[in-house]
């Protein structure tokens, strides 16, 4: 299992959660704080809208999709 970790502020994590509040299968939450989101499911996701979500909230080029799961930590 591939990891990518990446560090955001709260109000970052704020918006993550905004952001996927009705998509569950996406994101979930630790319980620790730390946000998770399955490249897959992000993927497809992407297909169903037009915007990226996750890159407008923390940066173009910051992901990496040959991890399996994005994990940010506040």
């Amino acid at each position: 299992m591939s990891v990518q970790e990446i560090s955001i502020s709260n109000n970052q994590k704020k918006a993550l959660l905004k952001a996927f509040k009705k998509k569950k299968d996406v994101i979930f939450e630790e319980e620790n704080g730390d946000l998770v989101v399955s490249v897959d499911a992000y993927e497809d996701f992407l297909d169903e809208i037009s915007k990226e979500p996750i890159e407008e909230i923390v940066g173009e080029g910051v992901l990496n999709y040959d991890a399996e799961y994005f994990v940010f930590s506040a």
